[in-house]
């Protein structure tokens, strides 16, 4: 697989997507854009968006989140998936930020997979989100990349070599939302296969 056979699959891929906002988009600073990645993980962005634009009412800072009580997080977020571990997350994680950065998101992956309830995808799609390089993998970009001849890998930070191997850097922060805006567009694994195998004729 060559870059220029990727990119034309890619762009095959986002003419087959429908638009949406994600869960990472359309935040008015670099917390609330992190906090609603580490909220999306295993829920849906929808329902992610709903739920962090009335926590964002509340606290809308690391530092006005740090103060919080974790059982009034947990009942704003109520309808995330594991609502009570990333209501924890979330709260040491604005501490965090306010002890060490002045509520500020470092844009640095070393820095940011030591935040609370910050793992590599987060990161990593946080960092495309604000501007940076990285590349996100999740269950669709595992998925997809590996049905048209991306990747071989099944562990996502091979995946994530393997992919910044294949893509130039200014095309890295691409990967992700294109690929999840497909995977949410269509939900039908049998729809998404017959797709997905004739993008992968595309030389």
């Amino acid at each position: 697989m060559d870059e220029k056979t990727a990119l034309r699959q890619m762009d095959e891929l986002r003419k087959n997507s429908r638009h949406m906002r994600l869960a990472a988009e359309k935040w008015d600073s670099d917390f609330q854009t992190l906090i609603s990645i580490i909220l999306s993980a295993r829920t849906l962005d929808e329902t992610t968006i709903k739920v962090c634009t009335g926590l964002f009412k509340i606290y809308p800072t690391a530092e006005l989140l740090s103060k919080a009580e974790i059982k009034d997080v947990e009942k704003m977020i109520v309808l995330i998936n594991f609502y009570q571990n990333k209501a924890r997350y979330i709260v040491e994680c604005a501490k965090k930020l306010v002890k060490m950065y002045a509520g500020k998101v470092p844009h640095d992956i070393d820095k940011l997979i030591e935040l609370p309830g910050v793992g590599r995808k987060t990161a990593n799609v946080f960092l495309s989100e604000v501007g940076k390089e990285g590349i996100g993998v999740d269950t669709h970009v595992q998925y997809i990349s590996n049905k048209l001849g991306w990747t071989s890998q099944s562990k996502p930070e091979k995946i994530e070599d393997e992919l910044k191997n294949l893509f130039s850097r200014e095309n890295w922060n691409r990967v992700n939302e294109t690929l999840v805006r497909f995977g949410k567009t269509h939900t039908s694994r049998t729809e998404k296969d017959n797709i997905l195998n004739e993008i992968r004729k595309i030389k």
